[in-house]
């Protein structure tokens, strides 16, 4: 066997790497939601149990509503809206 021979195996797409590319569209952009720092309980939808920050990969926003949005989170959790870590 050569290495990196693959067979495509019968049926369906195949896996993970053939599916069709599924198109997000940002939640901020379609429904002109605007982001506020004083809004904690949109913000808190952005953080994961543990504090950290959410990429822009797990949540399905544009970089330009996810660069609005780190720095609505970084300006509540400096007048203490959020927490910077729960336990």
């Amino acid at each position: 066997k050569k290495f990196g021979s693959h067979k495509p195996r019968p049926g369906g797409f195949g896996g993970k790497r053939n599916r069709p590319f599924k198109k997000r569209v940002c939640k901020f952009c379609a429904e002109g939601i605007e982001i506020d720092y004083k809004n904690v309980w949109l913000l808190k939808n952005y953080v994961s149990p543990k504090g950290k920050m959410l990429s822009s990969r797990f949540t399905g926003v544009c970089i330009k509503h996810q660069r609005l949005l780190t720095t609505a989170i970084k300006r509540a959790r400096n007048i203490a809206i959020l927490p910077f870590a729960s336990l």
